[in-house]
């Protein structure tokens, strides 16, 4: 057993406390190339009544990286000039255009320009590394790790399992993998999208009692780090340039309604609302298809 994966195993009750307190800096602050084929990532089948179901269990950070999830936040709209399908500079602590593009419309106070703010808000997705307990739909992904990028629904689910709501409910870190749980999505249509209120997480268990199959798991990890580098991002000249080309290079902002002392707000105050769906942001990647076919 390598000194890492001990270490790993060492704190492994810790790392529950940790990973709370990181999730409580999310809650008070507050996709990814994923479009495309990319084989690092897993994703549930779903027939043509848009249900699916699959087990899969969160791993742990990978090696040397300090979370076992990232944060993505991407825009996804279409304009007079095509589809804008870029990830937000905002995941990294950068200024977007159309995050500021937003603003512009947001503080002219019209209802219109407002509306077409929401339109084009930032969408936000997590990215794990999960391990494929059973997948029926395909046996072939079974026993191997993948990246899974899912919505604030499916966070939120991870998030109570951490903070339980009752003093009886014993809190439950699903990225460990001795004290962790395998969690069963589960999709169906519900009033036209798809919903993920059927899924749930399992009784704690270790994924396997053999350190080192766990091992070769945590070993077979992708880098979540890489995923959010600086490098991974297109400058702001670039987005700037594609989002001016599908909004027609024009603003659609009435200068008029502006007044001196309307103060910027800040881009969360109308840039991140609760998703209405899970199948918002998975329709992405059919947008981005579009957008690479025009």
């Amino acid at each position: 057993m390598s000194e890492s994966f001990s270490q790993l195993k060492k704190s492994s009750s810790s790392n529950l406390d940790s990973l709370t307190n990181e999730l409580s800096k999310l809650s008070e602050s507050s996709s990814a190339k994923t479009f495309g084929p990319d084989e690092r990532y897993w994703k549930l089948t779903v027939d043509k009544a848009q249900n699916g179901h699959a087990v899969v269990r969160f791993l742990p950070a990978p090696k040397g990286e300090s979370l076992p999830w990232v944060r993505m936040f991407s825009h996804g709209f279409q304009g007079p000039g095509g589809w804008y399908i870029e990830n937000s500079l905002t995941t990294i602590g950068k200024n977007d255009p159309v995050s500021e593009h937003n603003t512009n419309l947001w503080n002219t106070g019209l209802d219109s320009n407002k509306e077409i703010a929401r339109k084009q808000k930032r969408k936000l997705q997590y990215i794990s590394n999960i391990y494929v307990v059973s997948d029926p739909a395909n046996p072939d992904n079974e026993g191997r790790v993948f990246l899974f990028q899912f919505g604030k629904k499916i966070f939120d689910m991870v998030n109570d399992v951490m903070h339980p709501e009752f003093d009886d409910e014993t809190p439950v870190n699903p990225f460990d993998l001795w004290e962790g749980a395998n969690f069963r999505l589960r999709a169906k249509k519900v009033a036209g999208y798809r919903n993920y209120d059927k899924s749930e997480f399992e009784t704690a268990a270790a994924l396997s009692e053999d350190d080192a199959v766990l091992e070769k798991v945590w070993e077979s990890q992708h880098s979540l780090e890489e995923l959010v580098a600086p490098d991974q991002f297109k400058s702001y000249d670039e987005l700037k340039s594609r989002m001016d080309k599908v909004l027609g290079n024009s603003s659609v902002v009435s200068e008029s309604a502006f007044e001196d002392n309307v103060a910027p707000l800040p881009v969360s105050t109308y840039d991140e609302p609760a998703s209405g769906s899970e199948e918002e942001d998975e329709s992405l990647s059919y947008f981005k298809k579009l957008a690479e076919e025009a």
